[in-house]
């Protein structure tokens, strides 16, 4: 139990408060990655929150409209990787489910 004259450490890390951010992607695949759980890592490496709008995926091909929440360097990060692995990765627009 403390007493009057205990002192208390914060530690940093406890106090960080991070700018949360949104964005709305249009993610793109081709034949390689359609069968990969490219979404799925996206969230598992990063501090990324992912939300699927909508989807439209074939054998072939697929896009989705994707929603990722996150401090804004994570979703940098986020968006390097998915561009890395070979989605072609835009700004979405139009027609989101809300």
């Amino acid at each position: 139990m403390p007493t009057p004259n205990t002192l208390f450490t914060v530690r940093p890390s406890t106090l960080t408060l991070a700018l949360v951010g949104r964005r709305r992607l249009k993610l793109i695949f081709g034949p390689s990655l359609v069968k990969e759980p490219v979404i799925y890592q996206l969230g598992r490496k990063f501090e990324i929150v992912t939300n699927i709008r909508r989807a439209d995926v074939t054998r072939d091909q697929g896009w989705v409209l994707l929603e990722v929440s996150g401090e804004a360097e994570e979703l940098d990060r986020g968006v390097e990787y998915l561009e890395s692995m070979g989605v072609k990765v835009e700004p979405a627009e139009g027609d989101l489910v809300e």
